[in-house]
């Protein structure tokens, strides 16, 4: 930040010369582990406010030290032979050179008897020094806590970390209102910064989204914040938004009295750079190739090499994060390393200086499409939700792969063998205009290119649009492009799945017979080439169009063939597609109640994949099934309108279902008021994908005033609120005292419980039943 510590003694803290903001929870638990730990240490990237953190903790606490607290800046101290005299100035001894000693002694001797509170602000350049003071200082004299702060952590026994993250900013996917957006930390910040050197600034409703957008691109770092809000003396919040693409030339404006690190945006990334090794700075150029995050194999894969071996990477990592460089999160029992967009750029610029850009890059390309295409021979089994997990992840970086092929000469047929593997993911990751996009430009930079790969991948490409709704004279006007295509190469495969398409097409026309028959020819195409998952999605589709074309008999033999195969190769999309059909086979066998079921379990299968468009068609099962309680199914009306919606397409039910959606939505709002339906549909539209899916499985909804039974344990209910305050498991562990392996087997069984994919969704779902009064 931009406010130096002071050096201070018994006579107490300085009043603060700008106001702290966002930060009361992590001061609130600074505060109460400092209560019971001797050793804390705030770490975290340059620029994230540790100092002012730090500075608010010890003023906080002052009262609980009668003996003082002394704050000491070491950012100028260059010699660690003289950490110990600069401490003893700080607290007003003599200067113990005089007396040849380095002041370890006078240090002891003042500190033994008291219960004082030593800050030590900016450690990461004497933190051999500072360990072996700060050990020694501990073990002499009982009463002392040290809180100190810097890049890496000190390392040693008593030490406690408190890793300080930057300010929490707006998600650049919502579309939060004006008021959510100014209680954002990081719009907050910005706004009194801005209207400090600029005033009569705000955010209003005309700038909030560039705000928005501008504080996210800065990774909500408190510095690179306030150095945005100074241009504003000369730019409008567009204009710097727009600059950003050079961050390190714009962010130079910092206070005049900050130390010199902190007066530029580059002078504080200098800084951490200096402070690491040879290898750590080429690990951290090489791995800026990422985007959004990466795991071991991928730093193996892409940056190792002579200099920096493979086996070598996990040391080299490990100091990154030490340094703050790098963080450290675990997904699904991976760990997975990420870069602030700031520092992801700084290494950048050194890869393009190292000449070795190029390099890294096509390394980076071939790690995804090696990964894409080991995900695709896996995908049926029991891995297919781990792999669909982890491809999530990688999602930005398969996006940079699938550009570096668009805009390198001679890579698009890689950039289709991308595109297309696993098949079904740009479809379950809710992304299939982004897919259909990324499909359109390559199959365009390519199209010189003939031959198989470029067949499939337009046969996939229309299907994409199929899916969006697009029209079917349309779709099938460029499927007969695919198929002459496809026959010209003797390809298949391609052709399989061009009927496989076409099969889709008429299902949504309601043209029953001739999409099972479709449907079979395709199947039995993928059954002679021995593809089993493709065999297998053709029978489970077969059995949908039967069961609603009204062949009962055919689509029951289908599904229980479907459920043996998927059961026995622990595959979960197609076996969730099946009680679908099962569902459906339910309904036209008059026994609508008994359809919920088989839906609810699919959709329990579907929801790790983020498989909204299959999700829909279950929870329009679902809602048939409530015709007797007009108000759960307007509301159940109301998630249909909001899963539609994320999937992005201009679809309001599955075509196949459009009459019987009619019929239904036409049967509640007769039931209701007008404004009894508008309520209703409002609460299942105007909510959370994971909320609303939280009552579709409700088996019934709660009586008025019960609350149903809480699924967690007193202690999951514990550890689900601390990942709600965005505790991390080793935090987690030490606020519970509780080994880091038990928080971690915590947090996994309840992600299991509730079927989350993600730490985020964990914590929403947390904060939200604490709103509601759970146990």
């Amino acid at each position: 930040m931009t406010t130096r510590a002071q050096v201070t003694t018994d006579g107490g803290l300085g009043a603060e010369a700008t106001t702290l903001i966002g930060r009361r929870a992590e001061t609130a638990r600074v505060g109460r582990l400092l209560s019971g730990a001797r050793l804390v240490t705030l770490t975290g990237v340059g620029g994230v406010g540790k100092t002012r953190l730090a500075l608010r903790v010890a003023r906080d606490a002052e009262a609980a030290f009668p003996d003082g607290v002394h704050v000491v800046e070491l950012a100028d101290l260059r010699e660690g032979d003289l950490l110990a005299q600069r401490l003893c100035t700080a607290l007003g001894l003599a200067d113990p050179g005089r007396a040849g000693s380095d002041g370890t002694d006078v240090l002891a001797a003042r500190l033994r008897d008291g219960q004082a509170l030593l800050v030590l602000d900016n450690c990461e350049h004497l933190v051999d020094a500072c360990a072996l003071l700060t050990e020694t200082l501990l073990r002499a004299a009982p009463g002392l806590r040290i809180l100190a702060t810097g890049r890496q952590t000190l390392g040693i026994t008593a030490e406690h970390v408190f890793p300080v993250e930057p300010l929490p900013v707006p998600d650049p996917a919502g579309e939060p209102s004006l008021g959510e957006l100014l209680g954002c930390p990081a719009v907050t910040l910005f706004a009194e910064r801005g209207a400090a050197v600029s005033p009569g600034f705000a955010v209003t409703a005309e700038n909030a989204t560039t705000v928005a957008r501008l504080v996210h691109r800065l990774d909500g770092l408190p510095l690179a914040i306030e150095l945005a809000a100074a241009r504003l003396r000369t730019l409008t919040p567009e204009e710097i938004l727009h600059r950003l693409t050079d961050r390190f030339a714009l962010l130079t404006t910092g206070s005049r009295t900050a130390v010199p690190r902190q007066r530029t945006l580059r002078e504080l990334i200098d800084w951490s750079h200096a402070l690491c090794t040879d290898r750590e700075r080429a690990l951290w150029a090489r791995a800026s190739v990422f985007s959004g995050g990466f795991d071991l194999a991928g730093a193996e894969a892409v940056c190792a090499d002579a200099d920096l071996p493979a086996a070598a990477v996990l040391d080299v990592l490990d100091g990154l994060v030490e340094k703050s460089v790098l963080t450290h999160r675990q997904h699904d029992g991976r760990s997975r390393y990420h870069m602030l967009e700031t520092v992801r750029e700084y290494g950048q610029e050194r890869l393009a200086a190292s000449g070795r850009e190029g390099v890294l890059r096509r390394r980076h390309r071939d790690h995804m499409l090696a990964l894409t295409g080991r995900a695709q021979r896996e995908w049926f089994g029991p891995r297919q939700v781990e792999w669909f997990t982890r491809l999530r992840l990688d999602h930005a970086n398969l996006g940079a792969a699938l550009e570096y092929c668009l805009r390198t000469p001679g890579e698009t047929a890689a950039g289709l063998a991308m595109a297309v593997a696993p098949r079904h993911y740009w479809i379950r990751a809710r992304s299939l205009a982004e897919g259909r996009r990324r499909l359109g430009d390559l199959l365009a930079a390519g199209d010189g290119e003939a031959g198989p790969p470029r067949a499939y991948a337009l046969a996939t490409h229309v299907y994409l649009g199929i899916l969006q709704g697009r029209p079917a004279e349309e779709s099938l006007a460029a499927l007969d492009d695919c198929a002459a295509l496809a026959e010209r190469h003797g390809d298949v495969h391609a052709a399989s799945w061009i009927a496989h398409h076409r099969a889709m097409i008429a299902t949504w026309r309601g043209e029953f017979a001739a999409a099972a028959e479709l449907f079979e020819g395709a199947r039995t195409a993928f059954r002679a080439a021995g593809l089993l998952d493709a065999e297998v999605e053709c029978a489970v589709k077969q059995a949908i169009v039967h069961a609603y074309g009204g062949d009962a008999g055919t689509a029951a033999r289908l599904c229980r063939e479907v459920l043996t195969v998927t059961e026995a190769h622990g595959e979960s999309w197609l076996r969730g597609l099946a009680l679908f059909a099962e569902s459906l086979l339910a309904r036209r066998s008059r026994a609508p109640r008994e359809a919920a079921e088989p839906a609810r379990r699919a959709i329990r299968l579907l929801r790790p994949f983020h498989d909204w468009w299959d999700i829909a068609m279950c929870v329009e099962v679902i809602a048939w099934s409530s015709a007797g309680e007009p108000r759960r199914a307007a509301r159940l009306l109301g998630v249909l309108h909001l899963l539609w919606g994320s999937v992005g397409v201009r679809l309001s039910t599955a075509p196949f279902m459009r009459e019987e959606h009619g019929r239904f939505e036409e049967e509640v709002r007769a039931a209701l008021t007008a404004a009894e339906f508008e309520r209703a549909f409002r609460r299942g539209a105007e909510t959370t994908l994971d909320q609303a899916l939280d009552h579709v499985l409700d088996a019934a909804p709660p009586a008025p005033g019960e609350r149903p039974a809480s699924p967690l344990t007193r202690r999951e209910w514990e550890v689900a609120d601390l990942v709600a305050e965005g505790l991390t498991n080793k935090q987690i562990a030490a606020h519970l005292v509780i080994a880091r392996r038990t928080a971690e087997n915590h947090v996994e069984r309840i992600r299991a419980k509730l079927g989350f994919a993600s730490r985020s969704q964990l914590a929403v779902w947390a904060h939200r039943k604490r709103e509601e009064g759970a146990p």
